[in-house]
């Protein structure tokens, strides 16, 4: 099914709008207040006048992660003229409902637009959603296809990434303690699903650890399973209990295997203990993905 004019600009309004590229310029203004807080920087009201002309330079380097991905950090200036990094800075100037960047977005519209035009059966499920804007983006994809048949499965803890447990994932430790903007509530992704006019009985919320809620998930079949766990383990509790069931053209797509080290082992790790023998085609300097054969 080929998508008609209309279908493809809400498409494309809606990566928009998930990566907050409407607002560039006031997502702008915020990153300069806060830098400007943590750099002891004088800041004045004019400062906010003609961003885009007077930071172009910011502009350019925000278009530019809301494509790759990448995550803008601030740096505090200190007495002896050296810069700090401050990680809770990205609290406050993260305003995407998506971090993924435009090219992974790209990359689940491919997919389910193969998905559909292939008849491959089955549902669409991410292990670890943050703030929900890949599952939405899913949902509208399916919209615009005119697909009612699929439900997106949204699996997250919903109290961030789980501390190290697990010695593959020592030193790597992006729980919420050291990085709470990855925790966001059930409450707030259902309501952002609100906003987007995206939520009805057709997604569904997997709450928990997915040690303890994926193995018994009343999932049959998989078209889709989006992996964003950052770990090692929760790669590993996430792909055992889903890969089987899914099915054959379905896709597996890995969202920081470049970017987390450990989720990079899980995936080595899983493929060699399962023989799969399947070359793994890159999206971004993040995410790979493959398709099961």
């Amino acid at each position: 099914m080929k998508l008609n004019e209309i279908n493809e600009n809400y498409i494309n309004l809606l990566k928009s709008s998930l990566l907050n590229e409407l607002y560039i310029e006031n997502e702008a203004k915020i990153v300069l207040a806060v830098h400007s807080i943590i750099g002891n920087l004088k800041l004045e009201p004019s400062s906010f006048l003609g961003v885009k002309e007077r930071e172009s330079a910011l502009i350019n380097l925000l278009k530019d992660n809301k494509s790759s991905g990448n995550t803008l950090k601030l740096n505090s200036k200190l007495p002896d003229g050296t810069f700090l990094a401050v990680p809770e800075a990205r609290n406050l100037t993260e305003l995407s409902h998506t971090m993924i960047g435009r090219k992974r977005l790209d990359n689940i519209q491919f997919a389910i637009e193969t998905i559909i035009h292939e008849d491959i059966p089955g549902d669409l499920i991410e292990t670890g959603i943050w703030r929900g804007g890949a599952c939405i983006f899913m949902k509208g994809c399916l919209l615009a296809f005119g697909d009612n048949t699929r439900t997106i499965w949204a699996a997250d803890s919903f109290q961030g990434v789980p501390e190290p447990t697990w010695e593959q994932d020592a030193g790597f430790d992006i729980s919420e303690n050291v990085l709470p903007i990855l925790t966001v509530s059930i409450e707030e992704v259902k309501e952002l699903f609100g906003r987007y006019q995206l939520l009805d009985d057709r997604v569904k919320f997997i709450e928990g650890w997915f040690r303890d809620t994926l193995p018994n998930a009343p999932i049959e079949k998989l078209s889709l399973l989006r992996l964003d766990g950052d770990l090692y383990e929760s790669t590993m509790d996430a792909l055992i209990p889903l890969y089987d069931k899914v099915v054959k053209g379905g896709f597996i797509i890995v969202d920081d295997y470049h970017s987390c080290p450990p989720c990079k082992k899980a995936i080595t790790d899983f493929m060699a203990q399962n023989n799969i023998q399947i070359p793994l085609i890159t999206v971004d300097g993040h995410a790979v993905y493959w398709r099961k054969n």
